[in-house]
């Protein structure tokens, strides 16, 4: 009787040491991969937007008028608008650094020439000041019609935020911001996409924008790991596998 309780304890120590390692692995190999194969798909996305853009941008620019445009298909072409600014309206989009310097994107609404319609335009970058975030920096704005040279885009790339949506009023300081609430609470008639301005104008604004392709090699190094991670798990797995089965 005694040996009989013996025999099936064991069985079921045995079963139980065999079953958890087994499933930690599995666990660990199925993540891994998971992980690997969303960068890779990550590093294949930014190079679809890199052929895009480069196709794209190269083309004869787009005017933009009051005409409503195609969002998807307007994006990453050269476009060129004329209009006048509207300065009572200018946003601020804060953390976004140049350089390792903190500052501000630009944002302001332009009034396309002979329509009552808006575009939005990423004017450029500007130096927070080091003291006072809430403290902004005085931007010249040009009067009257200008031409406005750029890439189309349909948003520009958000930062971590916390917390409730921000209010949306002339002069914020707004950690994200889409086309769409800025018509809302402008009561301004928007093109559905904005401009990252290129050409320069004697207002101070860096226009060195982030190319949104960048960071590929990025995701590859970090697919390499994820997948090392499932390949080291699996091997781990096997050695001591063999070594409790040679015991």
């Amino acid at each position: 009787m005694a040996r009989m309780i013996f025999i099936k304890a064991f069985l079921r120590t045995s079963l139980r040491d065999r079953l958890i390692p087994l499933c930690a692995t599995v666990l660990v190999v199925a993540i891994g991969i998971s992980l690997g194969q969303w960068q890779m798909r990550r590093a294949a996305d930014k190079q679809l937007i890199e052929a895009t853009l480069l196709a794209r941008a190269s083309t004869k620019p787009v005017l933009v008028s009051a005409v409503s445009v195609d969002a998807k298909e307007m994006e990453y072409r050269h476009v060129q608008v004329w209009g006048e600014f509207d300065q009572n309206w200018p946003i601020y989009l804060d953390n976004r650094p140049y350089k390792g310097i903190a500052g501000f994107y630009v944002l302001m609404p332009l009034k396309i020439k002979d329509s009552n319609k808006h575009v939005l335009v990423a004017r450029g970058w500007v130096r927070r000041d080091q003291y006072d975030r809430t403290k902004l920096p005085f931007i010249p704005v040009p009067h009257g019609i200008i031409a406005i040279d750029g890439i189309a885009k349909r948003s520009l790339p958000r930062s971590l935020a916390l917390g409730a949506a921000e209010k949306i009023y002339p002069k914020a300081i707004m950690q994200n911001v889409d086309i769409a609430a800025i018509a809302h609470a402008s009561g301004f008639e928007m093109q559905t996409i904005l401009i990252e301005q290129k050409n320069e104008l004697p207002d101070g604004l860096v226009r060195d924008w982030p190319l949104p392709f960048a960071g590929v090699d990025k995701h590859r190094a970090y697919a390499f790991q994820w997948y090392a991670l499932a390949a080291a798990g699996l091997l781990f797995f096997l050695i001591t596998g063999r070594r409790r089965a040679r015991q």
